[in-house]
């Protein structure tokens, strides 16, 4: 299993406007123990440039991928420009803004994985 590969096609999925936890992703790439290497690939820059890390927070909704952008407040804007509210504390509303993918998806991206041998 090529994990950064899985990540990158889970990240082309992330809609616009919404976020994704560190976790959610690991999960829909089958290794729901592995939400640190999501952060280690967004560093790294392992996903792929075109990979949407301003999407990607914490469990919590703690904007925590400072160290993936160029200056820190970065990711903030992004998001705010696609419309995610962050409040003074960096942190978005999960209620509202978590991207709430469903089986279907997730049984697709294992088709998409499958297919691409991956």
């Amino acid at each position: 299993m090529d994990f950064y590969r899985r990540m990158a096609v889970i990240g082309d999925h992330i809609p616009y406007g919404k976020v994704a936890t560190y976790g959610q992703i690991a999960l829909l790439c089958g290794k729901p123990d592995n939400s640190r290497q999501i952060g280690y690939a967004l560093k790294r820059g392992k996903a792929g440039e075109d990979f949407p890390a301003h999407r990607v927070v914490s469990g919590q909704g703690n904007l925590s991928g400072a160290a993936a952008f160029a200056t820190p407040t970065l990711q903030k804007s992004l998001l705010e420009k696609e419309g995610v509210w962050v409040n003074e504390e960096g942190k978005v509303d999960l209620k509202k803004f978590r991207w709430q993918h469903t089986m279907a998806e997730a049984l697709a991206f294992n088709k998409i994985f499958e297919s691409n041998n991956i």
